[in-house]
């Protein structure tokens, strides 16, 4: 299925971004009120396990998707959470049958079909990425995909 592609794309960048912020800066937020890093990834790793749930597959028996904020400023449960989450998102997805995928559901933004409700996650995978990677910058970090492709140009262009 395409999608899982999709998800495989973005399941990688926020790992790596997650990777590669330190963990003393997990907590920094660019104003009051707003989510700071640790929240922004923890909030991807939530709609992981409710687009699951979304779709048919309920969220793992210990999983307290409410809870799970306070562990925000864990970096390392942070990134198990990523890998955790991603995992059974996947497995979610392989277990929608394809006579399934026009089946209406109900999503965050009304009634969808489990094919349309693929939009609906993978805009919120770009909004939450985008989000990271601007936090990323704010505390000093470059997108390790960025980084990778500097370095590359600049080899290229040694004489």
């Amino acid at each position: 299925m395409e999608f899982l592609d999709e998800v495989s794309y973005y399941e990688q960048r926020f790992q790596r971004l997650a990777d590669a912020i330190p963990a003393e800066k997990y907590t920094w937020r660019p104003g009051e009120g707003v989510r700071s890093v640790g929240e922004v990834y923890m909030h991807v790793v939530t709609a992981n396990y409710n687009f699951a749930r979304m779709i048919g597959t309920p969220i793992p028996v210990g999983i307290d998707t409410k809870a799970l904020i306070a562990s925000s400023n864990d970096k390392a449960k942070v990134l198990q959470a990523l890998k955790d989450s991603f995992a059974h998102f996947r497995g979610a997805i392989l277990n929608v049958k394809d006579a399934d995928l026009d089946k209406e559901i109900k999503t965050p933004r009304g009634q969808s079909t489990i094919r349309g409700s693929f939009f609906l996650m993978s805009g919120h995978y770009g909004e939450h990425l985008g989000q990271s990677i601007a936090y990323a910058r704010e505390v000093g970090i470059v997108p390790p995909w960025t980084e990778e492709r500097q370095r590359q140009e600049a080899e290229k262009a040694k004489p």
